[in-house]
């Protein structure tokens, strides 16, 4: 017998966050999803502000079914989200803008105007995540 989970998610809020490693011209950028019921990250990736970037968390969030995109208007969305999924505004992405301020709050290198500064893309998105795993899903790092 073959048990299958299917996932489910009817409605997400997609943000992206800015950061930097090194300077503040390398630019680094966290995109992810949540639940809009929840409020839960369903998937994360980092990068640059591409749409390239973009498509790999929307390739991310297939599994899930969702079939109402919240987001801002930054251009990405509009162009690799179907129009009738898709809405723009303030009015349901206040969740995710909630966990944006709680995320810069306890990582000092997501603060806008900061002196804690990755200086490898790899170290700076392994506290991202790591933070991430932790609080959204419990998960501990043992040695």
């Amino acid at each position: 017998m073959e048990v299958r989970l299917e996932l489910a998610c009817e409605a997400a809020e997609m943000d992206e966050q800015w950061s930097f490693v090194g300077n503040k011209s390398n630019q680094r950028w966290l995109w992810y999803a949540v639940d809009h019921a929840t409020n839960i990250v369903l998937a994360y990736v980092f990068g640059k502000r591409k749409d390239e970037v973009f498509k790999k968390l929307k390739a991310l969030l297939e599994p899930f079914g969702i079939s109402r995109y919240y987001t801002d208007d930054w251009g990405a969305y509009e162009r690799h989200l179907e129009a009738d999924k898709h809405q723009v505004g303030k009015r349901n992405t206040q969740k995710i803008e909630r966990k944006n301020l709680n995320f810069r709050t306890w990582i000092k290198r997501l603060t806008r105007k900061t002196i804690c500064f990755s200086k490898l893309e790899t170290l700076h998105d392994t506290v991202i995540g790591l933070l991430i795993n932790k609080v959204e899903f419990g998960l501990d790092i043992h040695a």
